[in-house]
This record gives structure tokens, C-alpha cells and sequence, in this order.
């Protein structure tokens, strides 16, 4: 009996973290100064920020005996309204008279745009409006400046905007005929990305710019079709930003001369502004429900939070929050902490404490994690008083178990590779590992290699953000894998290379090598840098180590073991980190399919319901190119694939380690055998994230990175000493493809640019120098690693595609233009370098293509131009090379030892 005790209390330990859920709070602080004290601010007032300023509107006083609803603007229009509009600047408050015909209007829709405020619509002179203002506050002179712009197509009484990249997007209600249109603004802002302030200038935007109609916002009930007040908020729903419309209010048309029933909007809507489709129109996302539950309140504001969410504060006083991604709402706990120098609440026991009706938000503006709002008692009584609103995040409790683990099995790593250390004896050892490395062991590297965090940790996050469009992109390793068995390996084994580019130079000449040498150290010491960034950043969100710390750490233990121990030590820790992490992710994959309410079966109907399984976009139309379309994935998968097995030193140097071609050819088809299902299983874990967490949106933290929901979920959902071995696993993963960058780079150092021109004259010389040139690569990637810590990134797998493209596609392109043609020279292969990168560039520049085609991109454009340059340089001294083994049409046959 005490023993079966004792077993359930050590599985309820372990378990602990699946039966927790940290609780998002929502702290609310009355902004409290002398100065905010004495303003009187009524009630359709607007808020927005501006450098450190606020900018208040005065609104409009309330005749509190005949109105008891001052959210309902229509009802405001024989209300008195104020010229007196406030600048809040620290302790200090500037009052400033601005008349309405300026900016000054209750129930305006205002926008921040370059350190101004957008006014657009409102009340003014007891009448909706269509005037739109720029209105700016000079600090210098404690002044307001007003311009008019052109306006609205339609009065409104209480429309709402959003700005992206530049236009402004305003939706009327019904007061307006529910219209939406849009505005560009980007000829006011200069080549430096300022405001121009210049009056001809806006005077002349004015005169020469106007509106576009967009599809207007439908309605939500035929029964009720008079709908105002929505509110608009932009945020990224995993394919992009979006326009969300939620919130407002709707009534029968009748209300306005007699009285009836106002009943909340709970409808929601999402607007596509970059679809290139002539009919897009508004999406319907349904009714809103909190826990499987109608919303029976109405949501006054929104603001976003972090890279997905939107906050909804009702006129109930409740927070709820929207997940873009996921679609899934919830609310969180909301904490009222009353100013000190509120006299009439001071000695309120219920200060400090959960109080979620006391106060409601009229008005919000957010600007760089600073949320501030404008708030009214539930009574409706009295003037709007100033709040700001935080998060309270969760603390981190990753443990001591979890972080003992950590550092344990990363000590362990490191000891596993300074074991190698002294068993290098030359280059050939460190580089190669004296060509004695099973071939089991070298598939497990080169898995590592292309694995890594980025796999492990973004791959996941971007599936949950979008679908399965890439998979077959990823899968074009089996299209690959041939070409690097049958042809690219067989070059490298045959002249025996150390390097990779020692083929160039063989083929074409020094030049050539040189040049791609130094591309792809600059390609690694990027990719070392987001490597680390990404892991640093996804374990931040889990441990109590900074994104700083992280890299740091990381740097520091690969500088330690790699640097020592070649690239023995490097393969050996790859295989342990390729053993724990597969392991790892089906643990990870079983568990959420285990914290879903069907199983296996709720994974696949969310995942059908919501297109998350989508592999094929058959798009064939011209703009196709700019896409995921189907052949974008095919093509880009090939490039990507084909420049990694055949022009990455990091890859090229495993074809070398075992003993002979047959071993080589073993290890690349092993390495396809883990990659397609471990793909296969990423993805699944991607989608089982978006499941998980739309069934349970209140255990997503709302302020992390979209890259740092897999090891959150690691760290809060797995068993304790579990979830640490396994966030300890992508800790090294992320060391290991760092090692094998830091490796690789100095391989390519020491044998294209030192060695061909006997810089060193000794063989320990030369060992040495391979010690301090790996130190110095690894330096330059941690801080690389630290200058890509940037929490505005929305994918760093997106942006690792582009780098790959950047720089891979064009070491690809010369490989092929060597292999494949026999009358490429090295003035046509400097052509090819030259032309790709301009290509390639002039893609990402001018937006002409998706950046997962960038490697294809670069392959083509440098085997088309080299070859033109080729023939158009060709000289009797190229066409006389001896190419014996050195193009497809002349290669020797396999050598098999």
C-alpha cells in the first residue's frame, strides 16, 4: 500500500506541469500626477501617443439625468463639446485650445502616423464629420499644429482606423453605410521615412490625393442592421497582417428616435489587404465565444499585444484576448490598482485587488509595449480618468530539476568533445577524423547539421503559424540525394578534397575558389548567428537565462569543445544530439495529442477544419512567383537542396570522414531515411501546437515569439527532468550546428587560403592554426548571434530561407556550371557570380519573387550568365583545360575504396 503511495506521488510530481496553467493577468494603474487630476475629460475622447507625449481629446460632457448611455454616439449630438485638448508629458499636463474643424472631435477614429495623430470623422458642431487631421505637438514650442487632409467620402460619427505600411484604412458604420476605404500616405513621407511638415506639400497631397472605396464591412444580423462603433486592429494571423474588425454595437434603425434595445456586436471579421484577388472581400469569423461560451458583453477597445494576440476591453470591465493565429478567444484576470491620491477611493478595501468592473476603457493607444487608456467608472459618472495597462507575466518556473538537467547534459556534451582532443595529431585528423567515422555516425551528423534548432524549434512554430506548403519542398532531399551519392560525392572523394572549393579551383581557377570560400564563411557566420538567436530566444521564453546569456553560453561551450576537440568531437555530439531529440519529438507529439480533449482525432479535424494540412497551392498565374504556389515549393526545395549537397562545406566535409565512397553513399541515404519521417514529424508537432492551443488558449503566453511556442510547451506541458533533458537537447543542437559551422569555416580558411600558398611550414604549424581560426569563427558567430537577437522577427525560418538563398544558391550555381558544361571558364564562372547575386538581390530588393526561391534563383541565374560569359570569353587556352574528372561527361567511374 505505501508503496503503490509512493509511485502515484512521483508520477503526480512528474506529471505536475500537465495539470498547472499560469495565469495571464492584466494589471491595470490609474496614472496618477496633480496635473491629470484636474482634467476634465468627457466622454467620445480619443487618446494617442506621440514620442513620450499623450494627446487627449476633451470629448464631450454628458448630460448624466437624460443619458445613460454615453457609448452611443448617435445619442451625443446635443451634448456640449470642448476646445480644450490635453498634452500629457511626464509629470506634466500642457492643456492647449484646438476647435473641432482642427482635430478636436468626440468619438474620432485617431491613429498614430510617425510621431503624429490621425484624426478622421467623429462628432463636431453636433453633427458627424468626414474632416481628417494631421495634428502634431510641437514640444519645443508647446504648440499644436493641425492639417487638413482630404476628406472623408462620407461623414461618420464614430468610425475606426488602422494604419499599414503607410495607408490608411478607416470603416464607418452604419451611420455611413457601413463603407471602408483607404488612403495612401506615403507621398508625405520622405526617402529618410519622416513626416513631411512642409505645407505646400500637404497642401498639395490634399488637393491631388483621395479615397479608395473598399468592399464595405457586411452586417451581422438582417435583423438588426444598424451596427456602429466596430472597432479595427491589425495583427499577424501567421500569413501576414491582417485587418480585424470586432466590437460595437447593433439595433434596430428605429432606436435613434425611439427608445429600444442595444445589444452588442459579437461578430468578428478579418480584411486581407495584400491579397491580389480583384473580389477579396471581409471574412466572417463567427460569434465570439469565451469557453465554449456566447459573449454576451460589448467589446469598447482594442489594442495588439506581442506578435499575435489582440486585447479586447469590454464595457464590463473584462479583458479578453484574441488569437490571430489560432482564432481562439479568452480572458484573462484583471487587477485595478485606484491611484493613492483618488481621496474617495483611498481607503476602498477593494483597492489592490481584483476588481474587473470598477473601470472601463473608452479609449486606447499602444506604442512600443506601452498600453494606455482612457477609463470610466461602471456608473458612467464623472469625467474619463488616465490608466496604463500591463501584463503580469507568468513567472518562469522552468525548476531546479529541469535546470540541473540542463546543465548537466550540456557539461556532458562538452566533455564528450574535449575527449577527442587528444587524438588530433594533424589537419587530417582535425578535419577529417582520419576518414575512420562509421558511416551511422556521419548520417547522424549530417542530419544534425541540416536539423538543428531551426528545425527543431522554428519548423514547428512556422507549421503553427501557416500549414504544410513546404513539406514538399523539404522532401526534395530525395531529389538531391542521387545527385550528391552518384555526382557530387564521387568529385570531392576522387580529388581527395579537405574542402570543397578545392574543385573550383581545379575546374576554373584560384580566383574562383578563393571568392566562393569567402562566401561561405560569410554564409556560416550568418548562419551561426541565427542559429543561436533563434535558440536563445525560444529559451528565454523558459528559462531564466536572457536571449543574451543564451548566446553567450552557447558561444562560449562551443568555442570550448569544438575548438579542442575537430570535427570528431563535432560528429560524435551531433549522433547524441540526433538520438535525444527524435526521441524528444515524438515525447513532445504524444503529449499534445494526449492534452487534446479527442486525442488524435481532434488533431485531425482541427487540423482539416482550418486547412492545416495543406500541401499544394496550385496557383500557375503570373503573380504565382510571389507565393507558396506549388512549383515556388518544388523548384525552391531542389535549389535549397541541391546547393546544401553539393557547395556546403559543412555537408561536403562528411562525404570525406568514413573510409571510403561505399561508407559515404551509405551515410547520405541514411541521413534521407531519418529526414523524410523526421519532417513528416515536425510538421504534425506544428500542427498538434495549433491544436493544442485553441483548445486551451488560456496556457499560450501571449507576450512571447511566435519561434518560442515549442519550448514553452516543452517547458510547461512535459513531465519535470523530461521537459530539461529535452530543452537541453535544442540547447546543443543549436551548439552542434555551431561547431559544425565553426569547423567548416576554418577547414575552408586553412585549405583554400592558407595552405595553397605555404603560409605555414609545418604540419603542427598548420594545427595550430586551425585551433585559432575556429576560436576566431566562433567568436564572429556568438556575435553574430547576438546582433540577430530581434524580437520584431515574426519567422527566423523564414528568414534563414532567404540567407540560404543569398548565399547558397550561388555556390550551387557554380558547382553545377562546372559539373555540367564543359565550356564554362573561370572569366564565365566570375560572370555567374557576379550576374546571381545581382539576380538574387534585385528578387529580394524589388519583391519579384518568394524568398524560398531564392536558391534556385541564384543556381539558374549563375549557370545561364557564366555559361553566356563563358562562350563569349572563350580563348584557345580555356577550350585546351584538361577536365578529366572534373564534369559529368568526363568523371572517372566510382572508386568504391
Amino acid at each position: 500500500m505505501i508503496t503503490k503511495m509512493f509511485k502515484y506521488a512521483v508520477i503526480s510530481f512528474l506529471m505536475m506541469p500537465l495539470f498547472t496553467n499560469a495565469q495571464t493577468i492584466i494589471n491595470w494603474q490609474e496614472v496618477s500626477t496633480s496635473s491629470v487630476e484636474q482634467v476634465d475629460i468627457g466622454h467620445g475622447a480619443f487618446i494617442s501617443k506621440q514620442n513620450n507625449n499623450l494627446i487627449i481629446s476633451s470629448g464631450v460632457n454628458i448630460d448624466k439625468t437624460t443619458n445613460k448611455s454615453p457609448f452611443i454616439a448617435e445619442k451625443l449630438a446635443r451634448n456640449n463639446q470642448l476646445n480644450s485638448m490635453y498634452i500629457v508629458s511626464g509629470e506634466s499636463v500642457f492643456p492647449t485650445t484646438l476647435t473641432t474643424e482642427l482635430g478636436n472631435r468626440a468619438y474620432a477614429a485617431s491613429a498614430s502616423f510617425h510621431d503624429t495623430t490621425l484624426v478622421i470623422g467623429g462628432i463636431a458642431k453636433n453633427e458627424a464629420s468626414a474632416l481628417v487631421n494631421i495634428v502634431n505637438w510641437q514640444a519645443s514650442s508647446k504648440t499644436l499644429q493641425s492639417y487638413a487632409l482630404p476628406n472623408l467620402p462620407q461623414a461618420a460619427s464614430s468610425p475606426s482606423t488602422v494604419i499599414i505600411d503607410n495607408t490608411l484604412y478607416v470603416l464607418t458604420g452604419s451611420d455611413a453605410n457601413n463603407q471602408f476605404y483607404t488612403l495612401d500616405l506615403s507621398t508625405l513621407v520622405n526617402n529618410k521615412g519622416e513626416l513631411s511638415f512642409n505645407k505646400s506639400d500637404i497642401s498639395y497631397f490634399t488637393a491631388h490625393s483621395s479615397w479608395k472605396k473598399l468592399p464595405g464591412l457586411p452586417l451581422a444580423s438582417r435583423n438588426k442592421p444598424y451596427q456602429n462603433a466596430i472597432q479595427l486592429a491589425v495583427q499577424n494571423d501567421g500569413s501576414g497582417e491582417k485587418i480585424f474588425a470586432m466590437g460595437g454595437y447593433q439595433f434596430s434603425e428605429g432606436y435613434l428616435t425611439n427608445q429600444g434595445e442595444v445589444t452588442p456586436l459579437i461578430s468578428h471579421w478579418k480584411y486581407d489587404p495584400s491579397s491580389q484577388s480583384s473580389d477579396k472581400n471581409w471574412q466572417e469569423l463567427g460569434d465570439i465565444f469565451i469557453a465554449k461560451n456566447s459573449l454576451k458583453e460589448r467589446i469598447n477597445t482594442l489594442t495588439t499585444l506581442g506578435q499575435s494576440h489582440i486585447l479586447a476591453f469590454t464595457n464590463q470591465g473584462n479583458t479578453l484576448s484574441f488569437n490571430a493565429i489560432t482564432k481562439s478567444w479568452t480572458k484573462y484576470l484583471a487587477v485595478n490598482n485606484i491611484a493613492e491620491s483618488d481621496k474617495t477611493q483611498k481607503n476602498n478595501p477593494q483597492n489592490n485587488t481584483v476588481n474587473s468592473a470598477r473601470f472601463i476603457s473608452e479609449s486606447v493607444t499602444s506604442s512600443n509595449g506601452e498600453v494606455f487608456s482612457l477609463n470610466r467608472a461602471d456608473d458612467n459618472q464623472g469625467s474619463l480618468h488616465l490608466w496604463q495597462v500591463s501584463l503580469k507575466q507568468p513567472e518562469k518556473n522552468f525548476g531546479w530539476v529541469n535546470m540541473t538537467v540542463l546543465m548537466v547534459y550540456l557539461l556532458g556534451v562538452v566533455l564528450l568533445g574535449l575527449f577527442f582532443m587528444f587524438k588530433n595529431k594533424n589537419t587530417d585528423d582535425y578535419f577529417r577524423g582520419g576518414q575512420s567515422i562509421p558511416w551511422w555516425a556521419a548520417a547522424c551528423s549530417i542530419y544534425a547539421t541540416l536539423l538543428s534548432s531551426l528545425t527543431y524549434v522554428a519548423l514547428p512554430a512556422m507549421v503553427y503559424q501557416t500549414n504544410w506548403l513546404v513539406l514538399i519542398g523539404i522532401w526534395m532531399i530525395v531529389v538531391a540525394a542521387p545527385i550528391a551519392v552518384y555526382v557530387a560525392m564521387p568529385f570531392f572523394r576522387q580529388i581527395n578534397a579537405t574542402s570543397a572549393y578545392e574543385y573550383l579551383s581545379k575546374r576554373f581557377n584560384m580566383t574562383v575558389r578563393l571568392f566562393a570560400s569567402g562566401l561561405f564563411t560569410l554564409f556560416h557566420i550568418s548562419r551561426m548567428g541565427i542559429v543561436m538567436a533563434l535558440t536563445a530566444l525560444a529559451l528565454s521564453a523558459v528559462t531564466p537565462l536572457s536571449a543574451s546569456d543564451s548566446v553567450l553560453i552557447m558561444g562560449v561551450l562551443c568555442l570550448i569543445y569544438c575548438t579542442m576537440g575537430g570535427i570528431e568531437a563535432v560528429i560524435w555530439t551531433d549522433t547524441l544530439q540526433t538520438i535525444v531529440l527524435l526521441i524528444g519529438a515524438v515525447i513532445c507529439f504524444i503529449t499534445i495529442i494526449m492534452g487534446l480533449d479527442g486525442g488524435l482525432t481532434d488533431f485531425i479535424r482541427i487540423g482539416l477544419s482550418d486547412d492545416k494540412f495543406t500541401m499544394v497551392n496550385a496557383d500557375f498565374s503570373s503573380s504565382s512567383i510571389m507565393t507558396l504556389s506549388i512549383w515556388v515549393i518544388v523548384l525552391g526545395g531542389i535549389g535549397q537542396n541541391l546547393a546544401s549537397y553539393t557547395a556546403d562545406q559543412s555537408i561536403v566535409q562528411r562525404y570525406m570522414v568514413t573510409k571510403d565512397s561505399k561508407a559515404a553513399a551509405k551515410s547520405i541515404w541514411a541521413n534521407v531515411a531519418m529526414a523524410v519521417p523526421g519532417t513528416l514529424l515536425f510538421f504534425c508537432i506544428g500542427t498538434g501546437l495549433y491544436a493544442f492551443y485553441q483548445m486551451h488558449p488560456e496556457k499560450l503566453d501571449p507576450t512571447i515569439q511566435i519561434d518560442q511556442i515549442f519550448p514553452m510547451f516543452i517547458a510547461t506541458e512535459l513531465p519535470i527532468g523530461l521537459a530539461g533533458l529535452i530543452v537541453a537537447g535544442i540547447f546543443a543542437a543549436a551548439q552542434s550546428t555551431v561547431s559544425t559551422s565553426m569547423n567548416s569555416t576554418a577547414t575552408t580558411l586553412i585549405t583554400d587560403f592558407i595552405k595553397p600558398f605555404n603560409l605555414i611550414k609545418t604540419e603542427k604549424g598548420y594545427l595550430n592554426a586551425a585551433r585559432w581560426l575556429t576560436f576566431v569563427m566562433g567568436a564572429l558567430g556568438t556575435l553574430a548571434g547576438l546582433v540577430f537577437i530581434n524580437p520584431e522577427i515574426y519567422s527566423l525560418m523564414a528568414a534563414y530561407f532567404k540567407v540560404i538563398g543569398m548565399f547558397m544558391g550561388v555556390l550551387g550555381g557554380l558547382f553545377v556550371l562546372g559539373a555540367l558544361t564543359k565550356r564554362a571558364n573561370s572569366t564565365g564562372a566570375i560572370i555567374g557570380i557576379i550576374s546571381s547575386y545581382i539576380t538574387t538581390i534585385a528578387a529580394w530588393q524589388l519583391g519579384w519573387a518568394n524568398g524560398y526561391l531564392y536558391a534556385t534563383i541564384g543556381i539558374f541565374s549563375c549557370l545561364i550568365f557564366g555559361y553566356i560569359g563563358s562562350l563569349l570569353t572563350q580563348t584557345a587556352k580555356s577550350t585546351e583545360k584538361d577536365l578529366t574528372g572534373l564534369t559529368l561527361y568526363t568523371m572517372h567511374p566510382p572508386v568504391t575504396k
